[in-house]
């Protein structure tokens, strides 16, 4: 027998075996781990085929070299075939996710996705002092079931209803066609881009109440929006046309007087993303114009207390008649555990009772300042703990010092023509203090000392009663 028929059999053996694996390998997944790889079955074909490639071969021994090749030629690309379905199945596979944030259904491509999002608030309200209406109280202060998402690449939406108070409401329901980063157009009711506290969302709020300057800024309006971020997101824009709200309040559903408003907003992030002292600095300014005709809530604006109690509002008779203007610088500040927000705002309208006419102009004005006190970054979309509440393990969540002072002032035109001074008060001055505690990301306990002090709006000229009140403040949002 020829000395070169053992190698033969040996290296057949040797391939059968390999070829055997191979298969083995591909009709077994769930053991796929623990067979060689096709890379690996390779490199000792190939360290079989040094060891006997002094040795001569037959014919046959070629042709079962040449077939065995093949075979693990086709086996190569059954597994790489394999693969590429994995990976197309798995990227068309929906994503389901729920985390603090909400939870959320996307695509597999990620052109369409559902989010569902909620913010619930629940007040106790004592009163030391103030208005005959200011009882202490419980109260749902905010329900509101967000759903947000995307519908392939160019929109987006959010709707979110309110369930608190007497009866259901719609805070947000809007469209985005997102063209880019740098312009996108909103349309629908949404928050009128004017005032910095008036955009801050209330889940993020500082303080339980937003302060006076708010109440000269529109809240949320009907309307269309063109918005977007430059350079970076260090600088933003928004500007549009809207049915027109009255000062601190949401616009009614339809357009009372056939009058537009003009809302714009340019705010400046020069340092974002940058690691100077100064990165956490913005600043800005807000405004719009427009006509204003017609007497009553709709188109005359009465101003509350941080208590929500009303101070000001005008005499009946009264009617809007001409030009409303509102313009207001802004600005904040945050730097590690340090926060301070900062805003102006003025409006101005032209009235007229019975023949006799006057374009008076109220003015606020307030600061805030926060410090962590567990040395978390404060920021204008709220704090986030490091080490949520968890007791024996060392987790107390974050704390924070909150402080705002500011000031409202009615234009003195306005007595007693247009103002009853035994009812409305000229002036009001109010601060808070307060002590947010953050348990985890979603839930947050706070309690608030406030004061507002008055000139006017007592009978005969005097000052009305300070308002002096404890709210606190069960949120859970996600």
């Amino acid at each position: 027998m020829p000395k070169h028929i053992p190698h033969r059999r040996s290296r057949l053996l040797v391939r059968s075996w390999l070829a055997g694996a191979i298969a083995l390998a591909l009709a077994a997944p769930a053991f796929a781990q623990s067979q060689p790889t096709v890379e690996e079955l390779a490199r000792r074909l190939q360290a079989l085929e040094a060891r006997y490639g002094g040795t001569s071969v037959d014919g046959q021994d070629s042709l079962d070299l040449q077939a065995l090749d093949q075979r693990l030629r086709a086996l190569e690309r059954n597994l790489e075939l394999q693969e590429e379905a994995r990976a197309a199945k798995e990227k068309a596979a929906p994503v389901v996710a729920v985390n603090d944030k909400g939870a959320s259904f996307r695509s597999g491509d990620g052109a369409y996705e559902l989010k569902i999002r909620g913010l619930l608030q629940g007040d106790g309200r004592f009163f030391n002092s103030g208005a005959p209406g200011a009882n202490d109280t419980f109260l749902l202060r905010t329900a509101r079931p967000t759903i947000e998402g995307t519908l392939g690449k160019w929109v987006g939406y959010r709707f979110t209803p309110e369930f608190a108070g007497d009866s259901a409401s719609i805070v947000d329901a809007y469209a985005d066609l997102k063209f880019s980063p740098a312009a996108t157009v909103r349309v629908g009711k949404f928050t009128s881009p004017v005032g910095l506290e008036r955009l801050q969302s209330s889940a993020s709020l500082s303080d339980i109440e937003r302060a006076l300057v708010s109440e000269l800024l529109p809240n949320r309006d009907l309307g269309v929006q063109l918005q977007g971020d430059l350079a970076d997101g260090k600088v933003s824009y928004a500007i549009g046309v809207f049915n027109g709200a009255v000062d601190g309040r949401d616009a009614v559903t339809t357009n009372p007087d056939d009058n537009f408003e003009y809302a714009g907003r340019l705010f400046f992030e020069p340092l974002k993303g940058s690691d100077s002292f100064w990165s956490g600095l913005g600043f800005g300014i807000g405004a719009s114009i427009g006509d204003v005709e017609g007497a009553g809530n709709n188109f005359l604006p009465r101003y509350r207390t941080p208590g929500q109690q009303q101070f000001f509002a005008y005499r009946g008779g009264v009617a809007a008649d001409g030009r409303r203007k509102r313009w207001s610088p802004q600005g904040y500040f945050y730097r590690g555990p340090f926060g301070l927000l900062a805003e102006y705002a003025s409006s101005s309208q032209e009235l007229d009772i019975g023949g006799t006419r006057a374009d008076l102009e109220t003015t606020a004005w307030q600061a805030t300042a926060s410090w962590v006190l567990t040395g978390e970054d404060a920021s204008y979309r709220g704090v986030k703990p490091a080490r949520a509440f968890s007791p024996g393990k060392g987790g107390w969540g974050a704390w924070e010092l909150v402080a705002r002072y500011g000031r409202l002032e009615v234009d003195e035109g306005a007595f007693p023509v247009f103002a009853d001074p035994a009812v409305s008060a000229r002036e009001a001055t109010a601060w808070v203090a307060g002590v947010n505690w953050y348990l985890n990301s979603n839930l947050k306990l706070v309690v608030n000392y406030l004061q507002t002090g008055f000139e006017g709006g007592a009978a005969g000229g005097a000052d009305r009663e300070d308002e002096k009140a404890v709210f606190t403040r069960l949120q859970v949002a996600f």
